[in-house]
């Protein structure tokens, strides 16, 4: 069955005049419709709060038809700037029960603007159950329904990320962009992200935090395609100045040495820091140090790879125009790929917190993972505490691969592991259950690194390390006094540069040129913003999302870190996290 339709307003020679984009699922209808006032100067996170703040009840089941799922790119999104072209997913979380937001790099956020879509919003389900492929292009949208594989051989129900992607771009060209979700979507499991298709095709770039993927599959949606056929720049209303102000950004960006670290060694280059502060989870987060660490570090990663040749790309980009290239092809010792990209976060939740010191076993678990489509953070946090709980062995890598095969089997233990770390740690009676929100701690352990300890505990999105690191600050981790402040002001960054759909590392640049997000932005958009317009963005968002929170029932009791953290020595520092309630709790008094 296939349904097309064509938005109002939809229209070729006004691709990049930007529009909110509205599907609904109850009768398979696209419109579109100017973009609101109060929705004009946000994009990307700040945008995704404002529209679920004004949209969204807050205490609607997030897998229910009151739900809705959001995508929008930043406010320096499509223009070539280096690392800025982040899409940002976002809806009501199944796993934390509040906001979330994800995002992730890759081609979407490109097609998005290119299309002229401000935000794609996602609203309803299907009145009967079934599943759709959705092509959206200039014309408007086809609604392609799709069936279980088992049961038409061009169905896609069923198939993993992979293949999925494989047979999309097949079928409507290598230069789509593409948002889908794997089985783990489809099955609603807590864990599943939206995997989106990088540069080179391939689905590699996962908006993986806060069961956005089970949202997504609880609309019936398999995939979206974004077919712009456009290239090219959104208009600039003075070219001149931003030329001027890309040159000073991109002189800053080149010019930081950590953009060298990180184009040579990724985001691995954080496994040998973070197993220095003694904050590297080891085995469930028992320990702060690993004693495999040498063989699971960035340095002997890009060795490897470099020895290995074939498809090793030590070095990649997942996003057209990136200068920092901090991405990687992790290839087999016959130069064949794997994964790509292997992450820091994987590597210390499904490594050393596994127990497992050998990068080609965690590769290969990455692999299975993403074709899943689950974010590797929970599912490897929900590994180590079913190691602690006896079901497998630390350090055992067939035993960790063979209970990801309960999850694509569906069994009932499957989808204990695929609904996340808290479930399965309490339905196993672990009590060392690394979760704030419902939501699994990433790799770096709070007792030792103490705001991003605060981070955590107060960040409306849950434990996630992306909305406010610390680890680089130029402190004492383990002493608490200051480290609320700290937190404060690297989650009003980062929740301003996820609003600019800016990379983490593209922070590196705007850090040493602050001033050239203002004028980025006024030469763009013929604005007037004030120097602080990061600030600006970030505490707006924050904002938004804590009173999503609030109406959704959330107080300051959600606001903390595990119980057992405060009490539990980390060895080798034995650092207990004991930053005060009281600097939790007025962390976001402005």
């Amino acid at each position: 069955m296939v349904v097309t339709l064509r938005g109002d307003g939809v229209k070729t020679e006004s691709a990049m005049q930007s529009q909110i984009w509205r599907i609904n699922l109850s009768n398979l209808e696209l419109t579109t419709e100017p973009v609101p006032p109060t929705w004009k100067r946000l994009g990307g996170r700040g945008l995704v709060a404002r529209i679920l703040c004004d949209e969204v009840d807050p205490t609607c089941d997030p897998l229910g038809p009151r739900n809705k799922l959001i995508f929008a790119p930043g406010l320096l999104g499509g223009y070539s700037l280096s690392s800025c072209d982040r899409v940002s997913a976002g809806g009501k979380s199944p796993l934390t029960g509040g906001i979330k937001e994800s995002n992730a790099g890759g081609r979407t956020a490109l097609h998005l603007i290119q299309l002229g879509i401000k935000a794609l919003i996602i609203e309803g389900q299907p009145e009967r159950h079934g599943w759709w492929v959705i092509h959206l292009g200039k014309e408007g949208a086809v609604f392609e329904e799709t069936f279980k594989v088992s049961e038409e051989p061009q169905g896609m129900v069923g198939l993993g990320v992979y293949e999925t992607a494989s047979r999309l771009l097949e079928r409507y060209g290598q230069d789509v962009a593409i948002s889908l979700i794997g089985p783990g979507g489809e099955m609603c499991l807590a864990a599943a992200g939206i995997q989106n298709a990088d540069k080179d095709g391939t689905p590699s770039r996962i908006s993986a935090r806060g069961g956005l993927g089970a949202v997504m599959g609880s609309k019936g949606i398999k995939a979206i395609v974004f077919d712009s056929q456009v290239d090219g720049k959104p208009p600039i209303a003075y070219p001149k100045a931003f030329r001027q102000a890309h040159k000073e950004y991109n002189r800053a960006l080149m010019g930081h040495p950590q953009t060298q670290v990180y184009h040579d060694y990724g985001t691995a280059a954080m496994t040998h820091m973070c197993n220095t502060f003694g904050g590297l989870p080891t085995r469930n987060f028992i320990s702060g140090q690993f004693e495999g660490v040498e063989k699971i570090s960035g340095e002997h990663m890009r060795e490897l790879l470099l020895a290995r040749g074939g498809k090793s790309q030590p070095t990649h980009a997942c996003m057209r125009g990136c200068a920092i290239q901090c991405s990687n092809v992790f290839a087999d010792e016959q130069g064949k790929s794997i994964v790509s990209p292997l992450e820091y976060e994987t590597i210390g939740l499904m490594g050393s917190n596994l127990g497992i010191d050998d990068l080609d076993i965690v590769a290969r678990l990455n692999w299975e993972v993403n074709d899943l489509g689950l974010d590797s953070i929970e599912i490897g946090a929900a590994l180590g505490v079913a190691a602690e709980a006896g079901l497998w062995t630390f350090g055992d890598g067939n035993g960790a691969m063979k209970l990801l095969s309960e999850i694509r089997a569906g069994t009932p233990l499957g989808r204990l592991l695929g609904n996340g770390v808290y479930l399965t740690g309490k339905m196993l009676g672990v009590e060392r259950i690394p979760a704030v929100k419902g939501q699994a701690i990433s790799a770096y352990d709070p007792r030792a690194i103490k705001g991003t300890g605060v981070t955590y505990a107060t960040s409306p999105q849950g434990a996630d390390h992306t909305c406010g690191l610390t680890i680089r600050a130029k402190v004492n981790h383990t002493e608490p006094g200051g480290q609320a402040e700290l937190s404060r002001k690297s989650q009003i960054n980062m929740a301003g540069y996820d609003t600019l759909g800016v990379c983490l590392f593209a922070g590196f640049g705007f850090g040493v040129a602050p001033l050239t997000i203002p004028s980025l932005l006024n030469a763009i958009y013929a604005w007037d913003v004030t120097d602080d317009i990061l600030h600006v963005l970030g505490r707006e968002t924050l904002s938004l999302e804590r009173e999503f929170n609030r109406r959704a029932g959330f107080t300051s009791a959600q606001d903390r870190l595990p119980e057992w953290m405060t009490r539990q020595p980390l060895p080798p520092t034995n650092a207990v996290f004991d930053v005060l309630a009281e600097d939790l709790d007025s962390i976001f008094n402005w």
